[in-house]
């Protein structure tokens, strides 16, 4: 059977790690059921493991703001597939299928989301963050007012631009690391827990 190598880089091993990443790690791995491949090929620079990962809870898991949590998951993954990243799209596809409760909008959202059974909030809410992720130096009072009238306040836009912008560093360092995703990725959300 050939192995596949989840990174370019060297993947510590477990037992290697300092005792806190190794305790993140082995508490996604009780949680989830298995480590993400994130976890493991980010591990390889522990500090840099800790400052993504603080600033990745910081946007993904804060319960305060409009955005829920398959919204957040939305934009990571529309935004992932205009830049290409693979890990993302699968990865967050995934999570998306599980808290949005749907087993098509992460396909739909990742190729298209003009054309996917969201909301038209939503669909401002990803118009926005792909202008953010492809051209955020053109984001003008226009874009502002018309989250207004979708009902987002500042604090909502700075969360969706947050969330791109750190997700398309994730989505490069991802991308030139060659970081493969977990095939237990595929099934989530389409099957029953």
């Amino acid at each position: 059977m050939m192995t596949t190598a989840i990174s370019r880089f060297p993947v510590p091993s477990l037992q290697d790690l300092p005792q806190d990443i190794r305790e993140k790690i082995l508490a996604v791995q009780e949680k989830a059921g298995f480590v993400p491949n994130v976890f493991l090929t980010l591990a390889h620079r522990p500090d840099e493991f800790r400052a993504f990962f603080s600033y990745h809870d910081a946007l993904m898991l804060k319960t305060t703001g409009k955005l829920n949590k398959a919204e957040r998951e939305m934009i990571v993954t529309a935004t992932s597939a205009k830049n290409n990243c693979l890990y993302c799209v699968v990865a967050h596809g995934a999570i998306l299928r599980i808290y949005a409760r749907n087993t098509l909008v992460a396909d739909q959202v990742a190729v298209n989301h003009l054309k996917t059974d969201i909301t038209p909030r939503q669909s401002a809410m990803l118009d926005f963050a792909i202008k953010v992720c492809l051209d955020s130096q053109n984001v003008n009072d226009a874009d502002y007012a018309l989250l207004h009238g979708h009902g987002f306040d500042d604090e909502d836009i700075w969360d969706i631009a947050a969330i791109t912008a750190f997700f398309g560093l994730s989505n490069r360092m991802a991308n030139v690391i060659s970081m493969r995703p977990n095939d237990e990725f595929f099934l989530m959300g389409r099957t029953p827990r």
